[in-house]
């Protein structure tokens, strides 16, 4: 299990921050986990499902 920052979360989807916690907000983006102060980082795998599923949408794939 690897977390991920912003900067990498931004590159993998192709998302804006800003769009990112706005997706957050709506419960559909996963959520980052805490790292202590005000950092925060993402389960690599949690995104990565995130994305599959983007592509099984847009694919006409609902599962």
């Amino acid at each position: 299990m690897r977390i991920v920052r912003l900067p990498e979360v931004k590159a993998l989807t192709g998302l804006s921050r800003p769009t990112v916690y706005e997706r957050i907000r709506d419960g559909e983006f996963p959520r980052p986990v805490g790292l202590g102060g005000r950092t925060v980082g993402w389960v690599e795998g949690e995104v990565t499902a995130w994305i599959q599923g983007r592509i099984a949408i847009a694919r006409g794939h609902d599962s």
